[in-house]
């Protein structure tokens, strides 16, 4: 058992609230800072104990948060040898009976520790038992002794757990703007804790895709009596997506993982429900051990593990799932929990997996695909963009089958690409606009699904988009099953009208590009050898009152804007460095989400803390007014008395500025704003070099403008003669 918590120099910064740049500062500028005891040259490790005091004596912390404190009480109850995140179990059982049962913990708690050690591990069984059935304890493998350092974890949950305008049930142990706002909000950020510290050993599927499996489920799930299973249950996330009405069935391999999602699910259903609650999760081996044989429900829905060479390949040869004998091959894993999952869905029902790309393309898997074309189990494969679940890195896709019923003759296939066009932005975990992914998928996909449930026509098939195919005609010698294979492009990219459009647009740009030119201002002669002019950094000037800078750190994305999504438009780094407005809106509902955001407003200048040569002015009711200060953003706001906002924002985009104030603690450079130092001018000539500096500014982005308007035109030209859908003129 480990009796000395370490901590990260991540986790030091976020006990302090400050970037990790300032804890290597520390480290080197304060002799008495801990010294390491674990870890390695490039991620040291430090005892707690020892940053704690130091942080206090430093006067940087007055006490460690109530979330800390408990995650510290939870590494103390961790078996070296054991699973990372056993511990999490009993603190979630505690946290289930204050949800369950709230009435039970303040008579608990009066108890002296002696009692108290003996009646909880009861309490906490008998919780169990009524909210899972009579195995309950047995299903999350509870403890039947709990040692006086559980006793200090479960009062320091209760006061996580409290809501924040809620009196403590006893004596106070944090503060409480640390509170949770409830057991189930307390528990999802242990769990995020721990997936900060075990980074490598979870990838949970994130509840934005899980929430678009659910949306693809329908409404069906929404009535009572629905059945839905997840035998890839993980962390639960999918079953979390789906109605509480639903009674929810899974598996995992990993039995610590499946009794957290039990966990999980239990504190996301309302308490006043009454128990034992229709959730039946198991530990096991799904396509090896299925922990549920025989049962078929309305819907299965999962994102399986990837790329397993060691399924079961030899012992599951005659399996009854595989249809018509195809069992899948060695390499195809993914195929495997394709057919387990349809096994498992009732006649007429519905499977849902997200899956890689190669699965829809491998040579080795043809066969198999064939079988789900003829079939006709196979309704939909769609592609999606980049970053909507893990491996962020690999745009993955969407399969929805539909296990065909007696006298199912339909044999379509629906393909959908929904991921962007080349050259339409990079991708990333960040940059999907969920609202927009999410309509698009589920309209088309229900619009298909209801015209192959009446016999009504499809969905009329939309280039660039989505295409409807006879199975028949995927059937060849690959059967690659690719949308971006079959759907046709975009029609504006080979079409006539749309081009000269274009074309007329990109004139008008070039000829304002070249009156914009014309009134950037002239090279003067070089300034002759002498004395440098005076300067005064940032910092100076915060401290005389003429400048005020706010700096964001990594924060949360916030969610994604549109589709009457709430909240105040968030901007980021990325927003910033490419122009594009705010694609996120700030989420009331994070827990380390601030209460006030800061609000840009007019003559403010805002800065990305990596890079450089960004920086732009908020002009009054432009895209970036009144929108909140998203992370990785430094913003500066200037009595406009004294220093002119164009000016500032000037001498921010100089090379030779942010490369003296950059800091090069990792790979990226950081530019340290208190550091950037600016010439002493007059406030009349600030205002000069600052309209030049702005109408240099307006040049630079006209200039970007027309070069990607140039290589969307040069594009469809090029693709609307390999198509043949644009004629070269006569005599060409």
């Amino acid at each position: 058992m480990s009796d000395r918590p370490e901590v990260t120099a991540v986790e030091i910064a976020r006990l302090a609230g400050v970037g990790r740049a300032a804890v290597s500062n520390w480290r080197r500028r304060h002799p008495d800072f801990p010294q390491p005891v674990g870890g390695t040259d490039a991620s040291p490790a430090f005892a707690l104990a020892e940053v704690e005091s130091w942080l206090q004596g430093q006067g940087k912390i007055a006490e460690l948060p109530v979330l800390e404190r408990a995650w510290r009480q939870l590494e103390t109850l961790r078996d070296p040898a054991g699973h990372p995140a056993a511990p999490l179990v009993p603190a979630g059982a505690f946290l289930l009976l204050l949800h369950r049962e709230p009435e039970a913990w303040p008579a608990l708690a009066a108890e002296p520790d002696t009692r108290l050690a003996t009646a909880l591990p009861r309490a906490l069984a008998q919780a169990a038992a009524r909210t899972f059935g009579t195995d309950g304890a047995a299903r999350l493998g509870l403890p039947s002794l709990l040692g006086s350092t559980y006793l200090d974890l479960v009062r320091l949950l209760a006061e996580l757990a409290r809501p924040a305008d809620a009196p403590p049930a006893g004596p106070a142990v944090g503060r409480a703007t640390d509170s949770a706002a409830g057991p189930a909000a307390a528990f999802e950020r242990l769990l995020t804790r721990h997936a900060e510290a075990n980074t490598r050993q979870l990838s949970p599927t994130p509840p934005e895709a899980a929430g678009l499996l659910a949306g693809v489920a329908g409404p069906a799930l929404t009535v009572h009596g629905a059945t839905a299973l997840d035998p890839a249950a993980g962390l639960g996330a999918v079953l979390l997506a789906l109605p509480s009405a639903a009674s929810r069935y899974g598996q995992d391999l990993d039995p610590v993982a499946a009794a957290l999602a039990l966990l999980r699910l239990a504190l996301h259903t309302p308490a006043a429900d009454p128990g034992p609650l229709p959730l039946d999760l198991r530990a096991g081996d799904s396509l090896r051990a299925d922990a549920h044989p025989g049962l078929t429900v309305d819907a299965v829905l999962c994102q399986p593990p990837y790329n397993e060479r060691d399924w079961g390949h030899d012992e599951l040869q005659y399996d009854s799932r595989w249809p018509a004998g195809q069992l899948p091959p060695r390499g195809e894993s993914e195929l495997a929990w394709v057919l387990h999952c349809l096994a498992h869905t009732r006649p007429g029902g519905l499977a849902a997996l997200l899956l890689p790309p190669t699965v829809a393309s491998r040579r080795a898997g043809r066969r198999v695909r064939a079988e789900l074309l003829r079939s006709g189990a196979l309704r939909a494969v769609i592609a999606l963009p980049a970053g909507a679940a893990p491996p962020y890195g690999v745009p993955l896709h969407l399969w929805v089958l539909r296990r065909p019923a007696p006298g199912d003759d339909f044999r379509q296939v629906l393909l959908l690409d929904a991921a962007p066009p080349q050259g339409a932005g990079e991708g990333g975990r960040d940059r999907v606009d969920w609202p927009e992914l999410r309509a698009t998928v589920t309209a088309t996909w229900q619009a298909f699904d209801e015209a192959a449930a009446t016999g009504r026509p499809v969905p009329a098939d939309r280039p660039g988009t989505h295409r409807v195919m006879a199975a028949i005609d995927l059937l060849d010698d690959e059967t690659d099953l690719s949308p971006a294979r079959h759907v046709p492009p975009a029609a504006p990219a080979g079409d006539a009208p749309a081009l000269a459009h274009l074309r007329g647009r990109l004139t008008e740009l070039l000829a304002g590009l070249a009156e914009q030119d014309a009134a950037l201002p002239e090279a003067g002669p070089a300034r002759q050898p002498g004395h440098p002019p005076a300067v005064v950094t940032v910092g100076e000037l915060i401290r005389s009152g003429a400048l005020e800078v706010v700096s964001s750190g990594p924060g949360a994305p916030g969610r994604p804007a549109g589709h009457g999504a709430e909240g105040v438009p968030l901007l980021t780094d990325q927003d910033l460095i490419t122009g594009n407005p705010p694609a996120a809106v700030t989420d009331p509902g994070d827990p380390g989400a601030p209460d006030a955001p800061v609000l840009t407003r007019a003559g403010d200048v805002l800065v990305p803390a990596l890079g450089g040569g960004v920086a732009r002015v908020v002009l009054p009711g432009g895209p970036l007014d009144g929108v909140a200060l998203g992370r990785q953003l430094h913003l500066l706001r200037p009595d406009q008395a004294l220093i002119d906002p164009e000016f500032l924002a000037g001498q921010l985009r100089s090379t030779a500025l942010t490369r003296r104030a950059a800091s090069h603690a990792s790979t990226t450079a950081r530019l340290d704003i208190r550091r950037v130092e600016l010439p002493r001018l007059p406030p009349e000539r600030q205002r000069v070099l600052g309209a030049a500096f702005a109408r240099i500014a307006a040049f630079d982005t006209a200039l970007h403008r027309a070069a990607a308007l140039g290589r969307t035109l040069a594009q469809g030209l090029t693709d609307g003669l390999a198509d043949g859908t644009l004629e070269l003129p006569a005599g060409e």
